[in-house]
């Protein structure tokens, strides 16, 4: 049955990142409508690790932006409770050469300089946080402020705490905009939700919606994939990977990258990534992923060998060609905001972006300079300019 329904901005997404742009608005005193063609969490979202994360982010706008949302995410956790599984376990990055470590403390001290603590740790000083860890590594460094929640309860509950009117199933087919181009809501396939914005948080599946606006945005999948493990008891206190990590995050290369990481859940299974490949949307299984994944992982924590991996998942991450999301009001649509292209970094970066999208669609100064996060930052295609 068609209907059509009226608001003050619709956020097309129901991950995490439109769950805190729902919330952040609503507290704004703005009315609120999400839309997924799916359920909550049904896509990048419920296939992360809910990890929250400052270790991995070199100086600038990007760990400006994970600063300020871990300390959002802080506030979220005493709000909520235990109903998100907010840990503040802290983060473990290793090194197994000399050399390796000597890069790794040479990133720790710029991070340092940016309001990260990152705190140096010796050979010996590894097995005091971490007692499995494998004989044999040079160093690493000891991350405080990393975090985690588990991400499909944590979007769940913030969608409920923003009191947002929330349609799922329904697919947006089209981003409606009046004869002058500004933004007038969004047409799916069971009816229309009028409003004078639209927050674009669609994640992996951004650039298709924002192509249903008329506006170009390019985000593209990078494939991942987590082992997970039976439940254990405790037995892995902080998130752990090497420091390869790091730099295959920040690579550019469409081919199979893999570095360890390894980290407990509050529920005793054990997550073990990371890998990344861009393969378009092909969800089939990678043996040669997965099998780097298990060896990684054991050669970090040797006890993992004589434990059963119970399933494995992928997921997509919101690929954009600067490692940069697009945040803000896009010129080019009157009304249409971007919430999109965070790649693996999400979830942690869920509640500052929701924070930067409700002051700008309320007209408040952002917290954060939002230039480098401009969604028209790149090149105009022929569609574009002949609109």
């Amino acid at each position: 049955m068609s209907e059509s329904l009226t608001c003050d901005v619709v956020v097309v997404g129901a991950g995490m990142t439109g769950a805190a742009c729902a919330l952040y608005a609503a507290r704004a005193g703005l009315s609120v409508t999400v839309v997924d063609r799916g359920p909550v969490a049904g896509g990048t979202t419920g296939a992360g690790e809910g990890n929250l994360l400052v270790s991995d982010k070199a100086p600038g706008p990007e760990l400006q932006l994970a600063l300020l949302s871990l300390a959002l995410w802080a506030e979220t956790a005493e709000e909520l409770g235990a109903a998100v599984e907010y840990e503040a376990k802290g983060g473990l990055v290793v090194a197994r050469t000399p050399e390796a470590l000597d890069s790794l403390r040479a990133f720790a001290a710029a991070q340092r300089a940016a309001g990260v603590t990152a705190d140096p740790v010796t050979a010996d000083g590894l097995h005091d946080l971490e007692p499995r860890l494998a004989p044999g590594l040079a160093g690493g460094v000891h991350y405080p402020q990393d975090a985690q929640v588990m991400p499909a309860l944590a979007a769940a509950h913030l969608l409920r705490a923003s009191g947002a009117r929330l349609l799922t199933g329904r697919e947006v087919t089209r981003v409606l905009r009046a004869p002058g181009g500004a933004v007038r809501g969004v047409r799916t396939d069971r009816g229309d939700v009028q409003a004078p914005a639209v927050v674009n948080a669609a994640g992996t599946w951004g650039g298709e919606l924002a192509a249903r606006a008329g506006v170009s945005l390019p985000v593209l999948p990078r494939r991942g994939f987590v082992l997970v493990t039976e439940p254990l008891p405790p037995r892995i206190r902080h998130k752990v990977y090497a420091a390869d990590y790091v730099a295959d995050v920040a690579s550019d290369s469409a081919a199979l990258q893999t570095s360890p990481v390894v980290e407990g859940t509050a529920a005793g299974p054990v997550l073990i990534g990371a890998s990344r490949e861009r393969v378009g949307f092909d969800r089939s299984l990678s043996l040669p992923a997965v099998r780097a994944l298990a060896a990684g992982a054991t050669a970090l924590f040797p006890f993992l060998s004589g434990v059963r991996a119970l399933r494995t998942y992928a997921g997509f991450r919101p690929y954009r060609p600067d490692h940069l999301p697009a945040i803000g009001p896009d010129p080019r649509a009157p009304g249409l905001y971007h919430a999109c292209g965070h790649e693996g970094a999400g979830i942690g970066l869920a509640t500052g972006t929701g924070l930067l999208i409700a002051q700008s669609l309320t007209g408040r100064t952002p917290a954060l300079d939002l230039t480098p996060f401009r969604p028209d930052r790149f090149p105009r295609t022929t569609k574009e300019t002949a609109r």
